[in-house]
């Protein structure tokens, strides 16, 4: 009975490392998403306030466009 009850405990250690094991590896991994998700956040954002800025450069030459050819249609 003795030997058993040792097998059994080292059977339970065997499984107690392997557990905290795969946790270990689960978090870093969760670790690692979370820090891609922030980047493509990141990237998001850097796109949007580049889009942005675009679209009122765009509006301005509109503007500028506009103004010259009704300069040029008066001439």
């Amino acid at each position: 009975m003795l030997f058993r009850n040792i097998g059994e405990r080292g059977a339970t250690a065997g499984i107690t490392r392997n557990v905290s094991q795969a946790t270990q590896e689960v978090t870093a991994h969760i670790a690692g998403v979370s820090a891609a998700a922030n980047g493509t956040g990141a990237a998001a954002n850097l796109a949007l306030r580049a889009t942005s800025n675009l679209s009122k450069q765009a509006a301005q030459l509109s503007s500028e466009v506009t103004t010259f050819m009704a300069g040029v249609c008066a001439v």
